[in-house]
């Protein structure tokens, strides 16, 4: 027994079948018993029509409400043949009623009851799933579903159906057309498997091929420990013939290279080649090793098998992956490759794989025309975690876009800069100060991990930690702080300073960005080789990937830099909350009890009055909050603005509980929808999500906003 489309007409492997649980009937047959009038035994079947194929009902041995009909005979509904009632472990007393129909030529749970109790094989479609003579003059040239409208139309007539009940069960669809499966009894080629799982399992339970991420182990095991035998016979028009010549003379046959000159049974000379062709996987497995030559000893095979890794989708991985590995043991006699890679689908907002029949997919040219190359490739691999699938949206590649911009910006501040400042600085009059310390600490922190994050396959990792760094500590804070010394600073060796790191971090950038964006990174490269590197390369793909130097690590200088980046996003954070504009230089007062970061703040107070935009600072471990005064914490660094004389402050909190009002009606409006149980249920999770999301930011606007209007009372 073999799936069959009966669209494609031809013979399906157990692979290439989709299951999908559909809702359903039972229809309870009665099936008279031979010479007892009146007397039934009813079985319960989701195909009627397959009835008229029937050779026995069978029952479990251990059932006693049948152990009395074993060796009876029946009489098949609507055929009138008689059919033995036999036992079989197979059966399970709780399904239906106990009593199932036997049809061993349709069912392959029958076919072996069949074989078990030497059975007729009663084939009763033809290879188009239209009934033929053997179902019966009454049903022959119907197709099967028009059959089982007619079976069920007789069965009632005669009084023979006892019962019908709704039931949902899984039915196999044939991948390519989505037509419904037909198990059929056919002659075809198969491939013994078990064999050839067992090296395949071995080498990956022995660590030699690892599965990225490694849950896919499970999923291969679980295949690979319950394999069945290939079918690799196609009747389809496409593919390579299968190898196999029949005398036709006598019928021998011969499987070889080309057809044999004579047959050894007959001495006949002509023959004629199999019909069919081999499915397209059984080419496909030897793909790592056909590719380089093989079966002859080339010496490309000698030099790149087996590969590093290979990069596929885990909906092949028994079509593939597997196969490939059983292969290469048994023809090679080594693994094909050292790791899988399975990455994740890219699905469309309705979360259906994109595909060409679905016309689900935009066409990737249309959107780098839009977003660029680069922002797409970003995008992907900064929205998909390892494995997983991701959602695509054109809003999704703005990320990229962005990130993009941001870079060509940083390095066009990079590039007008280097041209203003003649000349690097030689290494003993590097004037380099906490910040820059900071940023090469940062910077070499970002090389390891992002080199890790590479090594183990964590490309959605290594672009976050590359997005964060480059955007909200090289641009936002080290590119910002040494403004003041490219533009203030008469001092050349400070200025050579900040531009030798700032290249050098831009560099860097850019070759561990190279694989995900390697076009803006190639055109920044070139830009910026004439001012950072007597290199004679002439891409950045020719340069050797940024190594992690533990010599350029400073993490007490890193902690240092920290607390003044907290202490000025708090300051920041009183202006944007208070409504003081940026233009008005500002006084602040910070408490700092400990004297280690009294010490700290007050060494470095040029940064926070450059970056905070501060007037004047006064720092101490005796202060008294100044009247009228907006407060941030920072762990137990207390920080004060004066703000009488800065701004209205009738006027901004008048401002500020219209804001408060408005966001609490918009509240109210959020918590309304969530506490709808027909949104809840009915609108789209990511809608839902979304408004739950809202609701929390509300929730910590409006906690704010009564904070900041408090202190104004």
């Amino acid at each position: 027994i073999i799936n069959w489309c009966p669209r494609c007409e031809t013979a399906l492997s157990d692979d290439e079948v989709d299951y999908e649980e559909l809702e359903s009937y039972l229809w309870y047959i009665k099936y008279p018993i031979k010479n007892k009038k009146n007397e039934f035994v009813v079985v319960a079947t989701t195909r009627p029509e397959t009835m008229l194929g029937d050779t026995a009902v069978a029952v479990n041995p251990n059932d006693k409400r049948y152990k009395h009909l074993i060796g009876e005979k029946v009489i098949i509904p609507l055929v009138e043949r008689e059919v033995p009632i036999i036992s079989d472990d197979y059966v399970d007393k709780e399904f239906g009623t106990g009593c199932v129909k036997v049809t061993p030529a349709h069912d392959p749970n029958d076919f072996k009851i069949g074989l078990r109790h030497n059975l007729e094989q009663v084939l009763i479609m033809d290879e188009k799933a239209v009934m033929n003579r053997n179902a019966g003059i009454d049903y022959e040239g119907m197709n099967r579903f028009e059959c089982r409208e007619k079976v069920v139309e007789d069965l009632k007539e005669r009084k023979l159906l006892e019962k019908v009940e709704k039931y949902s069960h899984s039915i196999g669809h044939c991948y390519r057309c989505h037509t419904v499966i037909e198990p059929y009894l056919s002659n075809q080629w198969f491939v013994k498997m078990k064999p050839l799982a067992k090296k395949a399992i071995e080498v990956v339970k022995e660590g030699k091929i690892k599965f990225q991420p490694p849950r896919w182990e499970k999923v291969y095991y679980n295949w690979m420990e319950n394999i069945r035998d290939w079918c690799i016979s196609r009747q389809i028009w496409w593919g390579h013939r299968i190898p196999a010549y029949y005398c036709d003379n006598c019928g021998k046959m011969f499987v070889a290279k080309q057809a044999p000159d004579k047959c050894t049974e007959c001495n006949g000379n002509k023959f004629t080649q199999d019909p069919d062709v081999l499915d397209t996987w059984f080419s496909s497995w030897l793909w790592p090793f056909s590719t380089m030559g093989w079966p002859e000893r080339a010496k490309e095979l000698d030099y790149f098998y087996p590969t590093d890794l290979l990069v596929t989708a885990p909906g092949i991985i028994f079509f593939w992956v597997a196969r490939m590995i059983m292969a290469s043991m048994e023809f090679v006699g080594k693994i094909p490759f050292k790791t899988v890679f399975l990455h994740g689908m890219v699905l469309d907002e309705q979360m259906r794989k994109m595909e060409k029949s679905l016309g689900n997919s935009p066409d990737p040219i249309d959107v780098i025309e839009k977003f660029g190359a680069d922002a797409l490739r970003f995008s992907m691999v900064f929205n998909t975690p390892k494995g997983n699938d991701v959602v695509y949206t054109d809003s999704l590649v703005e990320t990229g876009r962005n990130f993009a911009n941001k870079i060509w910006n940083a390095a066009r501040f990079a590039i007008t800069n280097s041209e203003n400042i003649a000349g690097m600085p030689e290494p003993e009059n590097m004037k380099i100060d906490l910040a820059d310390r900071w940023i090469l600490h940062r910077l070499h922190t970002v090389i390891y991990d992002v080199s890790k994050a590479y090594d183990e396959y964590r490309f959605n990792d290594a672009a976050h930690i590359l997005y964060n760094f480059f955007w909200n500590e090289y641009c936002a804070w080290y590119l910002e702080i040494i403004k003041d010394r490219f533009y203030h600073s008469d001092d050349i060796s400070i200025k050579r300073t900040a531009k030798y790191l700032m290249l050098k971090v831009l560099d860097y950038s850019a070759r561990m960005l190279h694989p995900i964006m390697p076009f803006i990174t190639e055109e920044i490269w070139q830009r910026i080789q004439k001012f950072c590197s007597d290199s004679t390369a002439e891409s950045i793909m020719q340069v050797s990937f940024p190594v992690a130097d533990k010599e350029q690590l400073f993490p007490e200088d890193a902690r240092k830099m920290e607390l003044i980046i907290k202490v000025i996003t708090a300051i920041r954070g009183i202006r944007k909350d208070m409504n003081v504009p940026l233009r008005e230089k500002v006084e602040t007062v910070i408490k700092v009890v400990k004297g280690g970061k009294r010490l700290i703040l007050q060494d470095n107070r040029h940064y926070i009055k450059i970056m905070a935009k501060v007037s004047d600072i006064y720092i101490g471990d005796d202060v008294v909050k100044p009247s009228k005064s907006a407060t941030a914490v920072v762990d137990d660094v207390e920080i004060y603005m004066p703000l009488a004389g800065i701004i209205d402050l009738e006027k901004e909190r008048d401002r500020l509980l219209k804001k408060l009002s408005k966001v609490e009606s918009n509240l109210n409006n959020c918590v309304k929808k969530l506490n709808n149980k027909d949104f809840v249920n009915n609108a789209p999770q990511s809608v839902v999500q979304e408004e739950r999301e809202r609701k929390e930011n509300l929730e910590i606007t409006s906690e704010k906003l009564k904070a900041n209007i408090a202190f104004l009372e």
